[in-house]
Order: C-alpha cells, then sequence, then structure tokens
C-alpha cells in the first residue's frame, strides 16, 4: 500500500513540475557569438630571400559561425623597403581557433594559398604553394571594432626552386565587424563581447 501511494505521488508531482517551470532560462555565460569582420593593417617579414626584411599592408576577413571557429582569409602586399625590389605579395585562406570569448581573444591559425614573389631587379618572378601557421591576439574595442594587437605567422613555400623559403613576420591592424554585438538579455543588463 506505501509503495502504490509512493508512486502515486511521484507521477502526481512529476505531471505539475513542468507547468511551473519557464520554458527559457537565461544562460550561465555569453560570448561573442557568430560575425563577420573586415579588416587590415600593416606588416614586417623577414623575407628569407636575401635575408631581408620588407613591410608592407595586408586586408582580411573572418567568417566565424561560432566564436571559437571560423575562417580567415587574407591577401598581404610586401613591397616597402625592398633595397633590390624584391616583393612578396601571398593570398591565403584557412582555419581560425580562438581561445577566450572576451574582450581579449588569443587564436590561432593555419592558412594555405599562394605566394608570388619578384626576385632582385625583376629578372625572374614566381608563384608557390604557401602553408602559414600562425597565431595573435585580438582586443574587442567596442560593439564593432576589434584591434589586433599581434599576428605572428612562418610562411612555408615548399615549391621553390632555391630551396624552400620560410618568410616569419609580425602583423598589426584594425577591424570592423559587419554585424554588431548584440545585448543580452535585450534590457542590457549583460552584453555579449
Amino acid at each position: 500500500m506505501r509503495t502504490l501511494i509512493g508512486t502515486f505521488a511521484l507521477v502526481l508531482m512529476l505531471a505539475l513540475v513542468p507547468g511551473t517551470l519557464d520554458g527559457q532560462a537565461l544562460p550561465t555565460a555569453s560570448g561573442p557569438g557568430s560575425y563577420i569582420a573586415v579588416g587590415g593593417g600593416a606588416s614586417v617579414f623577414e623575407a628569407d630571400y636575401g635575408q631581408r626584411y620588407i613591410g608592407g599592408g595586408f586586408v582580411y576577413v573572418d567568417v566565424h559561425p561560432t566564436w571559437r571557429y571560423g575562417i580567415e582569409s587574407e591577401v598581404r602586399y610586401l613591397q616597402i623597403h625592398t633595397s633590390q625590389r624584391v616583393t612578396e605579395d601571398t593570398y591565403l585562406i584557412g582555419l581560425k581557433i580562438a581561445f577566450r570569448p572576451s574582450h581579449i581573444r588569443p587564436y590561432a591559425k593555419f592558412l594555405v594559398g599562394a605566394g608570388h614573389i619578384n626576385l632582385p631587379y625583376g629578372y625572374a618572378e614566381g608563384t608557390f604553394l604557401n602553408f602559414t601557421p600562425g597565431g595573435g591576439v585580438d582586443y574587442s574595442l567596442g560593439k564593432r571594432l576589434t584591434a589586433r594587437l599581434v599576428d605572428v605567422e612562418y610562411q612555408l613555400w615548399p615549391q621553390f626552386p632555391y630551396g624552400q623559403l620560410k618568410p616569419y613576420g609580425i602583423s598589426f591592424g584594425i577591424s570592423y565587424r559587419l554585424n554588431a554585438m548584440e545585448e543580452f538579455p535585450k534590457n542590457g543588463r549583460r552584453v555579449r563581447k
């Protein structure tokens, strides 16, 4: 008899509980969410051909379906401070992984694409496969602007005829988010970063 009463009480409680619960709960944490950003900046690279430092600019697009995983594409033109008119241009795309959903976001990336080099005084030029591991730190300046505090890349050009090229360099810049961060909840007490 006690078992029957206990079972009946349990079934009754389970039947009544869903009516008292809210259907939506506030999350315990928030992150930057999905976004698309377009940016640019300046770079300095050790060209590896002739052991010279050359500078230039770059533009990039970040497409992040989630705050952690995304795709980055970048185009870099290194054509400044070239004593013998040696230039390197790269056209890359690949995976980018962020490590923290906050104002300061360290990340790692691995890009693949093409590298174009002009050799001294225009005697020769070529386009070669390029593998680029790298990483850096982005800092959110607001709902739309993000500063790229540092971006470090180590490029590998395995098909270069005179031995594999290994240029490396550092970049910094700023980006603009095409979709602004939204406040959550909408009353403004918490803000997605």
